[in-house]
């Protein structure tokens, strides 16, 4: 069969994906809260009980220590973990500071787990540090002021593998992507790169060492 000059031959070579380990520290304080499994069950008893939801209800007291327990990612393991999401999601969001395509980025980083959370399976990269508690004052989308009550690493380090597609990234790529997600952009409550505000400057970090 001939080939015409309007016809291409198309080559589809294999994934060339190499991995990458980089330990890195915050450089501000590392803020994190998930969605309780309490207010998820509320919302679904609500969803459950369609128009009757509000009727007869008892407003039961709120719990700011189960809030507080209710914060964490817990690997399987023992310990806290960051969800491995933060960090793919970071790199990719640092792309539009460089003009190259997000989408394409989604499809070449990849972050490794070290675990998964005991709930509900979400791929976690083990946290260093000690949290405590903090509270603050916040307004929710309608306007209601509310308090958060989260975890706080002020000093924190962590050591994320990243996976990436060799043919559209170098290891030098990688680690200045990584810098930037890290100066520009950062993780957890209160990042930089926040869609929903400026963010409160947490979440930012460095890279000490990489191999």
């Amino acid at each position: 069969m001939s080939i015409t000059k309007e016809q291409k031959i198309i080559t589809i070579t294999a994934p060339n994906m190499a991995e990458a380990e980089f330990m890195i520290e915050g450089t501000s304080p590392y803020v994190q809260l998930r969605f309780s499994e309490k207010a998820g069950k509320s919302m679904k008893d609500k969803m459950a009980a369609g128009s009757q939801a509000k009727k007869g209800i008892k407003r039961e007291p709120r719990d700011f220590d189960y809030d507080y327990k209710q914060a964490f990612y817990r690997p399987s393991k023992g310990g806290y973990g960051i969800p491995a999401s933060a960090f793919r999601s970071a790199m990719i969001h640092a792309c539009r500071i460089v003009d190259f395509q997000m989408i394409r980025a989604k499809l070449a980083v990849f972050i490794e787990a070290d675990d998964i959370d005991e709930i509900d399976g979400t791929p976690l990269v083990t946290i260093l540090g000690t949290p405590e508690r903090v509270e603050h004052y916040v307004r929710n989308k309608t306007g209601v002021v509310d308090i958060r009550v989260r975890g706080m690493w002020r000093e924190w380090k962590t050591k994320p593998r990243i996976k990436y597609d060799v043919d559209m990234f170098s290891l030098s790529d990688i680690s200045n992507l990584l810098l930037r997600a890290g100066m520009q952009v950062g993780i957890g409550e209160g990042r930089p790169g926040s869609k929903n505000s400026a963010g409160m400057g947490w979440g930012t970090f460095r890279i000490m060492d990489k191999k």
